[in-house]
């Protein structure tokens, strides 16, 4: 071993005990918890979620990607993607699914740049109250982009809880524009 590599020793197996660690990360989710993206996985419009079978735009026995309940602004039909079973966040994610959910995510931009006519793509992953993360379930958005469509302003005033049939028409044109 050179010199320069013995010096990174202790830095490895300081590495190490962090991710052995991240075993030990506290749920954010409150008690009594019903996740909303387990419930829409299990049975899409059932009493616990607002996720619904045309939400759906592509799923494979690992992940899934859905229309996202919530439109943004000038951004509608954006997507997640989550894995089929719950984890709660990217501290807990086992590395082999995140690798899934981007492989999925990357067909899902490309899919949404050809049904949308988007500018561009903006992904997005949160963790944790203090990161913006509402529903404790891991999920990666992948959001269409428009030439001033404003996205990154704070919170835009105009969220809104998009109707099942409105979010349909996002799903049909996405479901026909991913390529396998």
């Amino acid at each position: 071993m050179e010199d320069s590599q013995v010096h990174l020793v202790p830095e490895i197996c300081r590495l190490w005990a962090i991710i052995a660690a991240m075993d030990n990360f506290k749920s954010n989710a409150p008690a009594g918890y019903k996740c909303p993206i387990c419930a829409g996985l299990k049975q899409s419009g059932g009493p616990d979620t607002m996720i619904v079978a045309s939400d759906f735009v592509y799923r494979d026995e690992y992940v899934s990607a859905i229309i996202n309940t919530f439109f943004w602004g000038n951004n509608p039909g954006h997507v997640i993607v989550v894995p089929n079973e719950h984890y709660e966040s990217l501290y807990t994610l086992p590395a082999e699914l995140g690798h899934r959910i981007f492989d999925v995510a990357q067909k899902v931009a490309r899919a949404m740049k050809t049904a949308y006519r988007s500018d561009g793509i903006t992904t997005r992953q949160n963790n944790e109250p203090a990161g913006d993360q509402h529903a404790f379930h891991f999920h990666f958005h992948i959001v269409p982009r428009y030439e001033n469509d404003e996205y990154n302003r704070l919170k835009p005033k105009n969220i809104r809880i998009a109707d099942p049939s409105e979010r349909a028409e996002y799903g049909r044109k996405l479901r026909a524009a991913i390529i396998d």
